[in-house]
């Protein structure tokens, strides 16, 4: 009879631990971001899966059910550039684990250095933000940016996409190095002659080690005698062969055509990065096929006599010039306030349909993600968020938020730090 009763409660134990990760969000307003809003509409996730999506999705027996009504469901959010995990304080160096020295490091792999217990994450996530791209910086050829969940209790957790992108910081020609001159200890300015000299030898420098890595790549499918494997050039691989695309920042026009140049020399997949000055080549980086990721808009313009909205302008003449986009941060400690760089583009032209997917839906293509995140739909990885309104709006309170279908703590350092100070005698 004991064993028989130990036999039911095992066969039972599966069952229960479905209906234990089964989740019913009814009620709400979704916004699929792939398809037209459904009012009144509810999500079942299983699984940490998106199981339904619908006006008429019925309950399975001893699912949990949150009843949303009033509220709105979304997408998590996607931020495309950060240093989430990387970086905690700026100022203090053993805190921040974002560069390698030497110019070529394309073995580093920023996944194995995301310390999942980052203030940052949680804060972060509290916005809307789900998923991240965290990517090294510094080298030329700085390593592996790499997409991930910000939840988990380690690296392997977080993963979405250990590798990414490789990321290579385009030269660009310096002819200042330092405000001031050499009055206050900066660097002198360096004559324009010597800066291109500069930077034609260390674009050189990058086409040699391509070519060697190219070089590696025959040698190794050839079995030729004495191959030694080089962590390098075997991180460059999947790069050479098209599997990897390449995250360039490339600032100015200059370096971003010497970089699009570039890119068709050594054939490989460009995403460029950052780039204020990117939609002075817009035709051409839609007649390629390159998409962007769009920086802050709430920043300075580059030149003093750019026009004052420059920034707030590039999202939308890139999409205007049919320039698939989708927007970073570029922070860690600010990387909560992605969604209103966001919704500032849209006050400047950018359709709100556009920015909400360049969040989401467009990130997830850029990444090569479609099938896992970006959008409400069924079979996909269930990262929510359920919202009291327009995600883009500073007002808008983030009620709920679901990662791979776990429901997350929205608690943070800053919740806490009110909490304390609002309990205050």
């Amino acid at each position: 009879m004991r064993n028989a009763l130990i036999a039911v409660l095992f066969g039972c134990a599966p069952l229960l631990a479905a209906a234990g990760s089964s989740v019913l969000l009814r009620g709400g307003t979704v916004h699929p971001v792939s398809g037209p809003v459904i009012q009144n509409a509810s999500v079942l996730i299983r699984d940490g899966k998106i199981a339904e999506v619908g006006a008429r999705v019925a309950a399975p027996k001893g699912v949990r059910i949150i009843d949303i009504k009033g509220l709105h469901i979304y997408p998590g959010l996607i931020d495309s550039s950060t240093s989430i995990g990387l970086s905690e304080i700026g100022s203090v160096r053993e805190t921040v684990d974002t560069t390698e020295i030497g110019d070529f490091n394309p073995q580093v792999r920023a996944m194995v250095a995301v310390n999942p217990a980052s203030e940052h994450i949680a804060v972060t996530r509290a916005n809307g933000t789900t998923t991240v791209i965290s990517a090294p910086a510094g080298a030329l050829v700085a390593g592996q940016a790499a997409l991930l969940h910000l939840d988990g209790w380690t690296w392997q957790e977080m993963a979405v996409k250990p590798a990414a992108g490789m990321v290579l910081n385009f030269p660009n020609i310096q002819t200042r190095s330092g405000r001031g001159g050499g009055m206050y200890g900066g660097a002198p300015a360096q004559p324009f002659a010597e800066a291109k000299k500069e930077y034609e030898k260390r674009v050189q420098g990058l086409h040699e080690f391509f070519e060697n890595a190219r070089r590696y790549q025959q040698a190794k499918a050839a079995g030729a005698p004495g191959f030694e494997t080089d962590l390098r050039f075997e991180a460059m691989l999947p790069v050479l062969e098209g599997r990897l695309p390449v995250i360039v920042r490339a600032a100015r026009e200059r370096a971003i055509r010497d970089a699009l140049k570039f890119a068709e020399e050594e054939k490989f997949r460009m995403i460029l990065a950052g780039a204020p000055e990117a939609y002075k080549v817009a035709a051409d980086l839609k007649a390629k096929g390159i998409p962007v990721i769009c920086g802050p808009t709430l920043e300075l313009p580059m030149e003093t006599d750019d026009p004052y909205d420059r920034s707030l302008t590039i999202p939308a003449e890139l999409y205007k010039a049919g320039v698939k986009i989708a927007f970073g941060s570029f922070d860690t400690a600010f990387a909560r306030n992605l969604p209103y760089q966001a919704a500032n583009a849209v006050a400047y032209g950018l359709p709100y349909d556009e920015a909400l997917k360049a969040l989401t839906l467009n990130a997830a293509e850029i990444w090569g993600v479609t099938d896992q995140i970006g959008s409400i739909d069924k079979g996909k990885s269930a990262d929510l968020i359920v919202t009291d309104g327009d995600p883009l709006e500073t007002r808008t309170q983030v009620k709920y938020s679901f990662i791979a279908g776990k429901q997350v703590d929205l608690t943070n350092k800053h919740t806490r730090l009110y909490e304390k100070h609002m309990a205050r005698e």
